[in-house]
C-alpha cells in the first residue's frame, strides 16, 4: 500500500508547531490556498486568553521564515502571513471542536440539510467528525462535518434566534 503524501499544510504545520509553542502561542491552523494567481500560506496562531496581538503575528512570521526557506516545503512563490482566527473563528481542527463544546455556533451547509443551508446552534458533542448541535428550538442535528461547508464559533448571540 502506498504512504499518503502529505499536504503542504500538514508539512508546514509541523514546522510551525513547536515555533509557536516556543512564543506562547498555539498553531490554531495552516492554510496552502491559490487565490487568483497567487499563492497565500496563513499561519494562523491563537493564545490561551484569545488575546492575539500584531506583535505576535511579527514575531511567528520571523521566527518561521528561516526554518520555511531551510525546509522548502513549498515549491511556488508565495505570500506568507501570520494572522489570529479573529472574531467568529472556524473550527477545523478536533481540538477546535474539543475546545468549544457548549458554545453557540453557525453551521452552513453544502447542501440543503433538514431544508436549510445554515444553522445557529450550541455544539454539543464531537466525535471523530460527527457533530451534534442543540437548536434554539431545543431539537437537536446531527451530521458529519464532511457536509459542511465551514462551522463558525457564533460571537455575535446567534444561539436563540430562530431564523
Amino acid at each position: 500500500m502506498a504512504e499518503k503524501k502529505k499536504s503542504t499544510a500538514d508539512t508546514v504545520r509541523e514546522i510551525a508547531a513547536p515555533i509557536a509553542e516556543k512564543l506562547g502561542l498555539t498553531l490554531w491552523d495552516v492554510v496552502f490556498v491559490k487565490e487568483g494567481v497567487n499563492y497565500y500560506l496563513r499561519i494562523i496562531i491563537d493564545r490561551e486568553d484569545g488575546a492575539v496581538g500584531i506583535d505576535d503575528c511579527v514575531n511567528m512570521s520571523h521566527a518561521i521564515e528561516g526554518p520555511l526557506d531551510e525546509a522548502d516545503p513549498i515549491a511556488q512563490s508565495y505570500s506568507l502571513q501570520v494572522q489570529s482566527p479573529g472574531i467568529e473563528r472556524e473550527l477545523t481542527r478536533d481540538f477546535h471542536f474539543e475546545k468549544y463544546l457548549g458554545s453557540p455556533v453557525t453551521v452552513k451547509f453544502i447542501r440543503a440539510f433538514m431544508g436549510k443551508r445554515e444553522y445557529k446552534g450550541k455544539l454539543i458533542s464531537y466525535d471523530k467528525g460527527n457533530i451534534s448541535i442543540e437548536l434554539p428550538s431545543g431539537d437537536t442535528i446531527d451530521f458529519n462535518k464532511k457536509e459542511a461547508s465551514w462551522i463558525k464559533l457564533d460571537d455575535f448571540g446567534g444561539f436563540g434566534k430562530d431564523e
